[in-house]
């Protein structure tokens, strides 16, 4: 394995819709905005849960309209996140935040498609799309979702499950879980960031996931970490978000060298880099500068990245 690779498997492309895009956009699609300026806009990215997040996370989605739109965004990642070394990139994005205010699914996934056709020759990084679920909408639109998205042959890799956490468990989701699993697509959940290691549990033995995306909570349950380990379950870690979100108050709360000494596969990742703080060379600058991690870390953390992607890089 290639020390030189790094995967991203933790990122929602919507998460990296950044300020000035979302001005170009607007004008560009003829929308106001109600905020004056970039620094204005800026001004509200404190966030005290992941709700006050996901308020401002949707409302700012409101620019994107067209194919066009949503390639411009991927694109605009893609040629951020080489410039922090990652040659893979694994992309969340949720079709129903769009769905919902008119936007036409094929517009979402054509636009997105498009870019990841090109990113490796465009920027030297191979990628593949998971449509997530939005846990916190009824279960049949969930269902509807994955119906729509397998009858119009959408070139996605996966399945997965975000938005609010707690109130919303993955044994909501066993059946929509079940289909895509018998469709040959993989699939991943949000679990163990605000809500309790039960859901991780639940994302095992219910959903049958392959990944976990955070699971920082893992920690509070001996035999939860024990299968961890075991079987090998990534972990999706991603450290400015979880500050930002207040799961922890400084990275140097994050219980990363535990996790990497207690043998889970953890990788670095940066969830949403518009609105939490960087991309994923800025999580390890962070990390080197909150809590000292060290080269041969570092190595571990991108080796298991590499290893926890779905697609041959």
């Amino acid at each position: 394995m290639s020390t030189d690779q790094l995967a991203e498997l933790h990122l929602h492309i919507e998460g990296s819709l950044e300020p000035p895009l979302i001005f170009d956009l607007a004008e560009r699609n003829g929308l106001s905005l109600p905020y004056n300026d970039i620094d204005e806009l800026r001004a509200k990215y404190e966030f005290s849960d992941l709700q006050s997040f996901l308020d401002l996370y949707y409302a700012n989605m409101a620019v994107l309209r067209t194919a066009e739109d949503f390639a411009d965004l991927a694109r605009a990642y893609f040629r951020r996140t080489a410039q922090a070394g990652v040659t893979h990139a694994e992309i969340f994005f949720d079709p129903q935040a769009h769905t919902e205010r008119g936007v036409p699914l094929e517009a979402v996934v054509d636009g997105l498609a498009d870019a990841c056709a090109s990113s490796e020759r465009e920027f030297g990084v191979s990628s593949g799309l998971i449509a997530s679920i939005l846990r916190d909408k009824p279960v049949l639109h969930a269902n509807q979702l994955l119906d729509d998205l397998l009858a119009m042959r959408a070139p996605i890799i996966g399945l997965g499950l975000d938005s609010a956490e707690v109130g919303y468990p993955p044994s909501l989701f066993v059946d929509v879980f079940a289909k895509a699993r018998a469709e040959g697509l993989h699939v991943v959940a949000h679990a163990g960031e605000e809500g309790p290691p039960d859901y991780i549990w639940q994302a095992l033995d219910l959903l049958k996931v392959e990944r976990i995306d955070h699971g920082v909570r893992c920690l509070e349950d001996e035999a939860l970490v024990n299968r961890l380990v075991e079987e090998q379950i990534p972990l999706t870690v991603c450290p400015l978000s979880n500050v930002r979100l207040k799961v922890i108050d400084d990275v140097e709360q994050l219980p990363l060298r535990q996790m990497l000494e207690r043998g889970l596969s953890v990788s670095i990742n940066s969830d949403d880099p518009a609105y939490f703080g960087g991309y994923v060379d800025d999580n390890f600058a962070a990390l080197e500068a909150g809590m000292g991690l060290t080269l041969q870390e570092r190595n571990v953390l991108a080796e298991n990245s590499i290893r926890a992607s779905f697609v041959t890089v």
